[in-house]
């Protein structure tokens, strides 16, 4: 039986929002009213399959953003090949 350990704050999550969109971002905190996110990205579909975008062009891209828990479907902790792709995109730290 696999047993997954549940997402903590400093993880890297996805978050399926009610809009349809899937952001990807450290977790920073979580209340029952918000999720606060930092260097959020949203996942997009290229050529040669899944990237990340920033969540939004506007805003700084340090920023962190409450993200309100009523438009969240589902969290759960990101699968490894998108989390590190998510690390190397917000950090310049390449995963091996």
């Amino acid at each position: 039986m696999l047993i997954e350990t549940p997402y903590k704050d400093g993880d890297t999550v996805s978050l399926k929002l009610s809009s349809g969109e899937e952001i990807v971002g450290r977790l920073e905190e979580e209340t029952p009213t918000k999720f606060v996110l930092y260097k959020p990205m949203v996942l997009i579909m290229q050529e040669r399959g899944l990237g990340l975008a920033p969540y939004m062009f506007s805003v700084s891209p340090e920023a962190k953003f409450n993200i309100l828990a009523t438009t969240v479907s589902c969290v759960a902790k990101t699968e490894g090949e998108i989390a590190d792709q998510y690390i190397a995109t917000t950090s310049n730290i390449q995963v091996v």
